[in-house]
Protein backbone atom coordinates (compact mmCIF):
# COMPACT_ATOMS: atom_id res chain seq x y z
CA UNK A 1 0.00 0.00 0.00
CA UNK A 2 2.81 2.42 0.77
CA UNK A 3 5.23 1.80 -2.06
CA UNK A 4 7.73 4.23 -3.53
CA UNK A 5 6.43 5.61 -6.85
CA UNK A 6 9.24 6.49 -9.24
CA UNK A 7 6.81 8.27 -11.55
CA UNK A 8 6.41 11.05 -8.97
CA UNK A 9 10.10 12.01 -9.34
CA UNK A 10 10.94 14.86 -11.72
CA UNK A 11 13.93 14.13 -13.99
CA UNK A 12 15.47 15.16 -17.30
CA UNK A 13 14.29 12.61 -19.83
CA UNK A 14 16.53 13.75 -22.67
CA UNK A 15 20.14 14.81 -23.27
CA UNK A 16 19.73 18.32 -21.88
CA UNK A 17 19.23 19.68 -18.37
CA UNK A 18 16.40 21.65 -16.80
CA UNK A 19 16.21 24.50 -14.31
CA UNK A 20 13.45 26.48 -12.61
CA UNK A 21 13.84 30.23 -12.16
CA UNK A 22 10.62 31.13 -10.38
CA UNK A 23 7.94 31.43 -13.05
CA UNK A 24 10.46 30.66 -15.82
CA UNK A 25 11.23 27.02 -16.57
CA UNK A 26 14.18 26.04 -18.77
CA UNK A 27 13.74 22.60 -20.33
CA UNK A 28 16.15 20.32 -22.22
CA UNK A 29 18.94 22.91 -22.24
CA UNK A 30 22.03 21.88 -24.20
CA UNK A 31 24.63 23.28 -26.59
CA UNK A 32 25.33 21.69 -29.98
CA UNK A 33 28.86 22.23 -31.31
CA UNK A 34 31.09 20.39 -33.74
CA UNK A 35 34.34 22.01 -32.67
CA UNK A 36 33.84 23.34 -29.12
CA UNK A 37 34.55 26.89 -30.32
CA UNK A 38 31.06 27.91 -31.49
CA UNK A 39 27.81 26.42 -30.25
CA UNK A 40 24.06 26.58 -30.73
CA UNK A 41 22.10 26.99 -27.48
CA UNK A 42 19.05 24.72 -27.58
CA UNK A 43 16.42 25.24 -24.87
CA UNK A 44 12.66 25.51 -24.37
CA UNK A 45 11.85 28.56 -22.23
CA UNK A 46 8.46 28.28 -20.50
CA UNK A 47 6.85 31.29 -18.84
CA UNK A 48 4.27 30.00 -16.34
CA UNK A 49 3.70 33.47 -14.88
CA UNK A 50 1.10 36.12 -15.58
CA UNK A 51 3.66 38.73 -16.73
CA UNK A 52 5.89 38.89 -19.79
CA UNK A 53 9.54 38.22 -18.98
CA UNK A 54 12.99 38.78 -20.41
CA UNK A 55 15.33 35.87 -19.76
CA UNK A 56 19.04 36.63 -19.77
CA UNK A 57 21.72 34.03 -20.46
CA UNK A 58 25.45 34.54 -19.89
CA UNK A 59 28.23 32.12 -20.82
CA UNK A 60 30.26 32.27 -17.60
CA UNK A 61 33.76 31.78 -19.06
CA UNK A 62 33.45 34.20 -21.98
CA UNK A 63 30.92 36.70 -20.61
CA UNK A 64 28.90 36.44 -23.83
CA UNK A 65 25.26 37.45 -23.17
CA UNK A 66 21.88 36.83 -24.80
CA UNK A 67 18.31 37.92 -24.04
CA UNK A 68 15.03 36.23 -24.91
CA UNK A 69 11.56 37.74 -24.48
CA UNK A 70 8.83 35.31 -23.44
CA UNK A 71 5.17 36.32 -23.21
CA UNK A 72 3.12 35.29 -20.18
CA UNK A 73 1.93 31.69 -20.48
CA UNK A 74 4.01 31.12 -23.60
CA UNK A 75 6.86 28.79 -24.66
CA UNK A 76 9.82 29.85 -26.80
CA UNK A 77 11.95 27.07 -28.30
CA UNK A 78 15.45 28.28 -29.08
CA UNK A 79 18.01 26.66 -31.33
CA UNK A 80 15.64 24.33 -33.16
CA UNK A 81 12.57 24.89 -35.26
CA UNK A 82 11.34 28.31 -36.37
CA UNK A 83 13.10 30.49 -33.80
CA UNK A 84 16.40 32.18 -34.65
CA UNK A 85 19.28 30.22 -33.15
CA UNK A 86 21.43 31.68 -30.41
CA UNK A 87 24.99 31.12 -31.56
CA UNK A 88 27.63 31.25 -28.86
CA UNK A 89 30.68 32.61 -30.67
CA UNK A 90 33.23 32.02 -27.88
CA UNK A 91 32.10 28.71 -26.37
CA UNK A 92 35.48 27.44 -25.23
CA UNK A 93 34.23 23.99 -24.19
CA UNK A 94 34.97 20.45 -25.20
CA UNK A 95 32.34 18.43 -27.01
CA UNK A 96 31.14 15.88 -24.47
CA UNK A 97 31.87 18.24 -21.60
CA UNK A 98 29.92 20.94 -19.80
CA UNK A 99 29.70 24.72 -20.16
CA UNK A 100 28.53 26.98 -17.33
CA UNK A 101 25.65 29.26 -18.33
CA UNK A 102 24.12 31.72 -15.88
CA UNK A 103 20.40 32.37 -16.42
CA UNK A 104 18.04 34.85 -14.77
CA UNK A 105 14.91 36.79 -15.60
CA UNK A 106 13.31 40.12 -14.83
CA UNK A 107 15.54 40.97 -11.88
CA UNK A 108 14.88 37.66 -10.09
CA UNK A 109 17.73 35.67 -8.57
CA UNK A 110 19.54 33.68 -11.25
CA UNK A 111 21.16 30.29 -11.38
CA UNK A 112 24.39 28.91 -12.85
CA UNK A 113 23.61 25.81 -14.90
CA UNK A 114 26.11 23.21 -16.08
CA UNK A 115 24.94 22.59 -19.65
CA UNK A 116 26.09 19.58 -21.72
CA UNK A 117 27.89 20.21 -25.01
CA UNK A 118 26.98 17.68 -27.72
CA UNK A 119 27.92 17.37 -31.37
CA UNK A 120 25.91 16.53 -34.48
CA UNK A 121 26.63 12.79 -34.53
CA UNK A 122 23.11 11.95 -33.38
CA UNK A 123 20.47 12.37 -36.11
CA UNK A 124 18.33 14.69 -33.96
CA UNK A 125 21.24 17.15 -33.60
CA UNK A 126 22.98 16.89 -37.00
CA UNK A 127 21.33 20.06 -38.37
CA UNK A 128 21.72 22.10 -35.16
CA UNK A 129 25.48 22.72 -35.05
CA UNK A 130 26.44 26.25 -36.15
Amino acid sequence: MITYQATTEKYDASDGVSADLGTIELRNMLVVSDDGEQGNLVVAVVNTGEDDATVEFEVVDSGERFEVDVDAGDVVSLGAGDEDPITIEDLGAEVGGLVAIYAQHSGEEGQEIQVPVLDGRLPEYEDLAP
